[in-house]
């Protein structure tokens, strides 16, 4: 008798936190790589990443609908924040209007995939990305093992499957990224109450609402516990902790295996060329190996599909040196001061992550220009560029960033070649910017620091017999000097033949003993923004 209640009890757990009863369904695909940091090693970068560059990412999805930025599904149940009051003002308390009932205002009318992504393609986007969950854990496709998906509810409409679409069409390569591990703790501030004020002490709806609470409203059928996972002891520290230290709720095995089948049936469908892990190494490391055996299936399945080539990428944040033998690594709203070995990339966003409507009313998005130089100083350390464009829950961007992307885009009909298909130089560079590095603050958070870029601070790559030398800002007086260019200089023997402006001709120079001086065109300038030469040395 005993032991029928405990199991009884087990199963109910496994409902509630894991999303499921049963163990893991989904298969991993066998071959050259087994889920060991060892067997990943055996990772090589591909060419086709290293010669992107710049990618655009739709971080898109029901968070997007309330237009008041990022984290709002955490932010709404912490009392007296500016999400929390926010929710107040339009939706009521969240004890009776929760985040399962901002799903069902998520309708995405206005959105047209195809338009946006050849909108990111004509910007100088090589690859892009979507997003197939969030920490808000619902499923943005057909998932068959979270009915909290993008198909039953809020748009009905198979949001990857059609983003994969228009990729495809556009000849893009196609990346999900997938941030849902961290559900179990991200939303437990949803286990709590009022302190005071006329709901003080009424729990808010992710502990209490269960699925017979659905009949006759919109959700019937579906069990919030299934989207909340909450019904588990909190964690003895209140962030989110991404590294799972010691006091965090740890989940059970049926927590993994849900992650698991999930991602897995979302490879198996979608074949992404690029996966994006929003975690600390991989999801659950090191607490547990999901995410290893997620990445060998990855591998595995995509070496069968392109006939024995591996030609799919992978990200993680925070990664030791080993783990960069195994997955590239991911940079989020930050730079390293130093050029880097191995191909790596920088996830950033014009405004906030979801959309948010006072950066667009307060101007808060980043211009072209601190896109673009970015973008430069990045791939002068061997970098990619991933950048979000925040969309609202209609399914559109608005005329602010449709500029900004107007902008880049003309930079990039002009200077183009000298940021695709490029490799680093013997330097990334020289200037004021160069001589005081910026530390990176725990998965990167460091962008913005650097004093404004000068005429003096240049980056370098070079393709084939050239070298691009990218003048950050345009000098007053029209003249380049290029200290790392100098006679004797051991970054560059031989002789320099030839010195073009991109988009503006020939350039005058001579070579000294203090730098390459170079007297540019009085009456060329391609593009306001900054400046490529286009160096031949032989």
């Amino acid at each position: 008798m005993k032991r029928n209640i405990f199991k009884t009890i087990l199963l109910s757990a496994c409902i509630l936190q894991g999303g499921s009863a049963l163990a893991q369904q989904e298969k991993a695909e066998p071959g050259k790589f087994s889920p060991t940091w060892e067997s990943l090693s055996q990772y090589e970068v591909p060419e086709w990443f290293r010669n992107a560059k710049f990618g655009i990412w739709a971080h898109w999805g029901p968070q997007c609908q309330p237009e008041a930025g990022d984290w709002y599904g955490r932010g709404m149940y912490e009392e007296g924040g500016a999400a929390y009051k926010w929710h107040l003002e339009h939706y009521g308390h969240p004890s009776e209007f929760g985040f399962k009932d901002v799903i069902n205002e998520w309708k995405a009318e206005k959105w047209n995939p195809e338009r946006l992504v050849a909108l990111f393609k004509k910007t100088g986007a090589r690859y892009f990305f979507a997003m197939g969950n969030h920490h808000d854990n619902m499923d943005l496709w057909d998932s068959k093992y979270q009915s909290w998906n993008s198909v039953n509810m809020g748009p009905k409409r198979n949001v990857l499957g059609e983003w994969e679409k228009a990729a495809r069409k556009n000849k893009l390569p196609f990346g999900v990224s997938i941030h849902s591990s961290h559900a179990w703790t991200w939303y437990e501030t949803a286990q709590g109450a009022d302190k005071k004020g006329p709901y003080a002490g009424i729990s808010y709806d992710a502990r209490v609402v269960t699925k017979e609470d659905g009949k006759g409203k919109w959700w019937e059928g579906y069990d919030p516990q299934e989207l909340y996972v909450q019904n588990h002891a909190l964690s003895g520290h209140a962030w989110v902790a991404w590294d799972w230290p010691e006091g965090t709720s740890v989940p059970p095995q049926s927590y993994y295996d849900n992650f698991f089948d999930r991602t897995v049936d979302m490879i198996n469908k979608y074949h992404p060329d690029l996966v994006y892990f929003d975690d600390s190494i991989l999801p659950f490391w090191p607490i547990n190996d999901t995410g290893l055996k997620v990445v060998s299936h990855y591998y595995n399945q995509n070496m069968k599909l392109h006939k024995g080539n591996l030609n799919a990428v992978v990200f993680g944040k925070k990664l030791e040196a080993k783990h960069k033998e195994a997955i590239v690594w991911d940079v989020e709203k930050g730079v390293p001061s130093e050029c880097q070995d191995k191909a790596w990339q920088t996830c950033s966003c014009l405004g906030t992550w979801h959309y948010n409507r006072f950066a667009y009313e307060d101007n808060w998005y980043k211009s072209a220009e601190t896109v673009i130089h970015m973008l430069i100083d990045i791939v002068s350390k061997n970098g990619n560029l991933l950048l979000s464009v925040p969309m609202k829950g209609n399914g559109t961007i608005d005329d602010k960033e449709e500029k900004i992307l107007e902008d880049i885009a003309a930079w990039m009909e002009v200077n183009g070649e000298g940021i695709f298909d490029t490799r680093p130089w013997c330097i990334y560079g020289e200037g004021p910017s160069t001589e005081t590095a910026i530390p990176l603050d725990g998965a990167g958070f460091n962008e913005g620091k650097n004093a404004p870029y000068t005429s003096a601070d240049i980056r370098f790559v070079k393709k084939g017999k050239y070298l691009y030398a990218h003048i950050m800002k345009w000098p007053s007086d029209r003249k380049i000097q290029i200290k790392s260019l100098a006679t004797g200089s051991p970054y560059c023997k031989g002789e320099i033949e030839k010195v073009e402006l991109l988009g503006g001709g020939k350039a005058k120079f001579r070579r000294t003993s203090k730098g390459l001086l170079i007297d540019l065109p009085k009456d060329k300038t391609p593009n306001p923004i900054s400046l490529v030469l286009k160096i031949t040395n032989r």
